[in-house]
């Protein structure tokens, strides 16, 4: 008989000899600073939980409350009947958060990133994209009819000489990542916002991982340069240092409005559950009541950044809670995860199509709830590992 699908295996054997075949796993315990996986507990160097929000017992009660409530499902996508009230405060205080006029709140980071550049974009525009933005950000580019132009990473003198050549399209869009969460590396903001003044251009930032981690008051890197009200698209997600699920974007009413009526993944997907919205509510509340929780997270990521350079590991320009141990080639970043998960340590080998050819790592994510003897710990096995 025909098997539609024969050819799969021979296409997973090939991703196994290239050492790129993955395989799914089973955390059996709360996300947090250390993890099991089945039996076997591991200091945790693998999640996006930057401020150790994701088990907090404050969020959890906040749901348990709300499905008390409302129950669990929202039954509908939010222009039918799913939108509760629950998610109308949340992007109430999200705007405030964020000083800007609205928000709107999507199913994930990666719809937020696809359907936000989608609605923007059509045929007669151009979209100048970071080689290094996310893979959402990249799909979004492929979804909409728009000319994309890639420049390389933070090269804003390439970007100003693309943005040159684009005088006769319809709309010009810039888009990139705040800080890249491979390597850890932040976009020149403060060079892309003159640009995109000088160009007549839109320009939309994803602060999926500053959100909750950079700027006084943890609005992100918009806030660190103190940009926020000449950056007309923010992007944000839930997912990471506030330790909840879904993205949303930032702006004013009118782009928001706009959004509403325009963005795909937002009209035609189920909105989230009223319990996810209110323990979003609280993680919010408490990224605003607590900033030593990031002043521990970014104190915890220089004393590691330090501790690698000093080993001689090649860290590339990484300045944030994300560190890559840059190893070149895929046998090894696997082999060095491996004996890393054997002292105990969860420590994620990267490979491609999440980094280019010949750049594999080891992808260090801290959280403010890794304790000092944590970092000591992984200090000293890469110690021992150094080539």
């Amino acid at each position: 008989m025909f098997d539609p699908l024969a050819w799969i295996p021979e296409q997973l054997d090939l991703l196994q000899a290239m050492e790129r075949r993955r395989a799914i796993h089973v955390r059996s315990t709360a996300q947090g600073a250390t993890v099991s996986w089945k039996e076997t507990k591991l200091i945790n160097f693998g999640s996006n939980d930057y401020l150790d929000l994701a088990a907090d017992a404050r969020l959890g009660d906040a749901a348990r409350e709300a499905i008390t409530a409302e129950g669990w499902g929202s039954g509908a996508s939010p222009l039918i009947t799913g939108r509760g009230n629950d998610q109308a405060r949340l992007e109430a205080e999200l705007a405030q958060f964020e000083g800007t006029q609205a928000s709107l709140v999507f199913s994930s980071g990666f719809a937020a990133n696809a359907g936000t550049i989608d609605a923007l974009t059509d045929r007669g525009d151009v979209i100048l994209s970071d080689e290094k933005n996310h893979a959402s950000i990249i799909d979004g580019t492929r979804l909409s009819k728009a000319t994309v132009r890639v420049y390389p990473h933070r090269d804003v003198d390439y970007l100003e000489n693309l943005l040159k050549q684009c005088g006769t399209f319809r709309r010009r869009l810039i888009v990139t990542d705040t800080l890249f969460s491979m390597d850890g590396t932040i976009a020149p903001l403060p060079e892309l916002v003159d640009l995109a003044e000088q160009y007549d251009a839109m320009l939309m930032v994803d602060e999926a991982h500053a959100t909750g981690v950079f700027g006084e008051q943890g609005h992100g890197l918009c806030e660190h340069f103190g940009i926020e009200d000449r950056v007309p698209v923010r992007v944000g997600t839930f997912s990471k240092a506030l330790g909840g699920h879904g993205g949303f974007v930032v702006g004013s009413q009118t782009l928001i409005d706009y959004l509403v009526n325009r963005s795909r993944p937002y009209i035609f997907s189920t909105a989230a559950p009223a319990a996810n919205a209110a323990a979003m509510l609280a993680a919010l509340q408490i990224v605003q009541k607590e900033p030593q929780r990031r002043q521990t997270l970014m104190a915890s990521a220089k004393f590691l950044r330090d501790a690698l350079r000093k080993q001689g590991w090649g860290l590339g320009d990484c300045r944030s809670q994300i560190i890559p141990v840059i190893v070149g080639t895929e046998a090894l970043a696997m082999q060095l995860s491996a004996k890393l998960f054997d002292r105990g340590m969860l420590v994620p080998g990267i490979r491609p199509p999440s980094v280019a050819d010949g750049e594999c790592l080891l992808r260090i994510s801290l959280s403010s709830g890794h304790t000092r003897q944590h970092l000591d710990t992984l200090v000293e096995a890469l110690e021992e590992l150094r080539f």
